[in-house]
């Protein structure tokens, strides 16, 4: 009897974790940018702080490296992307801030399908990667919680009530030739 509720909870606990699902870097004429959808839930703390007008500040990282047989992987970029979610109590309405856009939300669940989202984030300049070659990526979301009011923050350091990071995401790539620069005007 307790090992079947045993899987149960831990089945329970498993559903309940943000992950991301996908990602993908795309060639475009300016460089790369990154494709992703990232499965976000958040912990009861974290959605009562929320609705109680706290910020919520998010960290996306990417990790590119291209393997090398001789030496340690090369390192090629980490690229940080800084998002944000938190409610407008005159606007009823939730707000989430990636990169430089701005969107809004009726619902909670919205606003976090909207924060999991990323489209055409540019990740490389032209030239980054070489044609051809094979390069390793690992993405993550984690909660900044150094971004947290100062008397939080402190009490996030200990409790897990205050922690959301996804497991890392890795995949392999071959990078894929750069379409043509528009001619210039």
């Amino acid at each position: 009897m307790l090992g079947c509720w045993l899987v149960v909870a831990g089945s329970a606990l498993a559903s309940d974790r943000s992950t991301i699902k996908q990602a993908l870097i795309k060639p475009t004429p300016q460089g790369y940018v990154l494709d992703a959808d990232v499965d976000l839930v958040l912990n009861p703390t974290l959605e009562d702080a929320l609705i109680r007008g706290i910020n919520l500040h998010f960290l996306l990282k990417l990790e590119l490296t291209r393997p090398r047989n001789w030496w340690f992987d090369e390192g090629i970029a980490e690229p940080v992307r800084k998002m944000r979610i938190y409610y407008h109590l005159l606007l009823r309405r939730y707000v989430v801030e990636s990169g430089y856009t701005t969107q809004t939300a009726a619902t909670l669940d919205e606003a976090l399908a909207l924060l999991g989202r990323v489209e055409n984030w540019q990740v490389l300049e032209r030239g980054a990667l070489k044609t051809g070659q094979r390069y390793d990526a690992r993405l993550r979301l984690r909660l900044d919680t150094a971004q947290l009011p100062k008397p939080l923050s402190i009490g996030a350091v200990t409790s897990d009530k205050w922690e959301l990071v996804t497991p890392w995401y890795g995949w392999s790539f071959e990078a894929p030739a750069l379409p043509a620069s528009p001619p210039l005007p």
